[in-house]
Order: C-alpha cells, then structure tokens, then sequence
C-alpha cells in the first residue's frame, strides 16, 4: 500500500513487523480484540512477529494466525530482520530492543500499553498510540496516518 503523506512524501507499506510482548500480548497473552484486529492488518500486508518469546507462547499463537514468527535475541537481529525485508516495513513496539528495527523501518508505531514503554522506542518512533488496538487501527484506516503525520 502506498501513502502520500503531506510534507513528508510517499511512503510504500509492504510488511509490518511485530514486537510480541508488550506490544500484542500482555504476559505472553493476546486478547480477542487485538487477534481480530490482527487479522485484519495481516489480510492487507504481510505480517511477521520478532520476538525473544519471554513467556513461551507466540508459536501457539502464530500458528492459529498463520502469521510467521522470528524468534530474535537481541534488537540487532531485529533491525537485520527490518533490513532483509525487501519493501516498505513498518515496525510496532514498545521496548529498548525494539528502538534498532524502529530506525530501519519506513515508519514505526510505538504502543504504550500497560508494560510501559522504553525511552529509546519512545524517541525512534515516528507516532505514538495509547493501546495496540488503536496501533492495528492505524494500520486498518491509514488515512489516520496521514492525518498524524502531515507536516
């Protein structure tokens, strides 16, 4: 999908990349409105999780979704995962490891959810949501992308 965002230019959005804890689950857990929404986003892009996989749950998950997962140590691997993507990449998380794909990505959502957020994601990402549903929404409704990112 292609964007033209006033002041800013076109931007191609190909893949989204996901943080899995903090960002889609809450300890290891997804509730069914972000897994509807979820559906949703992966239906018009391609979709992946990078995740250290803390509690142990994303395969489940990814499984019944169909959606690929890259189990990931560090943020680096996650930038190199950003950068092996060929196409636009938007990254959403919320965690220091999550600040490298956040500048490799075209553009990047942060989602300050109720694990907090880490300063450094908080200071790479081009736009900020309140929960991962309104992050999903971003994503289902891109108009509210320009809206936000207009200059």
């Amino acid at each position: 999908m292609q964007i033209d965002i006033p002041g800013r230019g076109a931007i191609t959005l190909d893949y989204v990349v996901f943080d899995f804890n903090g960002t889609l689950a809450l300890d290891g857990q997804v509730s069914l409105q972000t897994e509807e929404l979820l559906k949703k986003v992966a239906s018009r892009y391609s979709t992946l999780i990078a995740t250290a996989d803390t509690f142990g749950t994303v395969a489940h998950f990814a499984q019944r979704l169909r959606i690929p997962v890259e189990i990931v140590k560090t943020g680096k691997d996650k930038e190199d995962l950003v950068q092996q993507l060929t196409g636009g990449v938007v990254a959403v998380g919320n965690g220091a490891n999550d600040e490298p794909m956040f500048l490799a990505a075209d553009l990047a959502i942060g989602v300050m959810g109720p694990e907090g957020a880490s300063v450094q994601a908080l200071l790479a990402a081009d736009i900020w949501v309140p929960t991962i549903e309104r992050g999903l929404e971003l994503l289902i409704h891109p108009n509210r992308l320009i809206a936000t990112l207009r200059e």
